[in-house]
């Protein structure tokens, strides 16, 4: 994820850059490898492989895309470990999910402090006369 930079400072950090190749199953299983490579494009062994879960789930809203970082050494490692890293991603935001619901169901509306009108509607009211 990009950080928050002013446009004219916006820079390739050039010392982490890595070639990204896409594994699919053509079902449910995608898997960016990300190799490390130096400046001139050849590999960097220096650095470390890494490789990210993505999937999408079904949910009342439509799909929800879901991805993982997944901790592997090799491409076999990351498509044995690919089923749980996406279970314990999809884990972690049920469990956001619900927090927020918590957070927002115990937020107190205190009247006069512009929270919503009581049932009445607005407060003030007039004398209606004839």
């Amino acid at each position: 994820m990009a950080d928050q930079l002013p446009l004219d400072q916006i820079q390739v950090d050039q010392d982490n850059l890595y070639r990204e190749q896409a594994i699919t199953d053509l079902r449910v299983a995608s898997i960016r490898q990300l190799i490390p490579i130096k400046i001139d494009g050849t590999d960097d062994p220096s650095r470390e492989t890494m490789y990210v879960a993505s999937t999408q789930i079904m949910s009342q809203m439509g799909p929800l895309p879901v991805t993982a970082p997944i901790e592997a050494s090799n491409l076999q490692d990351a498509i044995t470990q690919f089923p749980e890293a996406i279970k314990e991603a999809v884990d972690r935001m049920i469990e956001e999910a619900k927090e927020q619901r918590r957070q927002e169901s115990s937020r107190i509306v205190v009247p006069g402090q512009g929270g919503m009108p009581g049932a009445g509607g607005p407060p003030g009211g007039g004398i209606i006369s004839g």
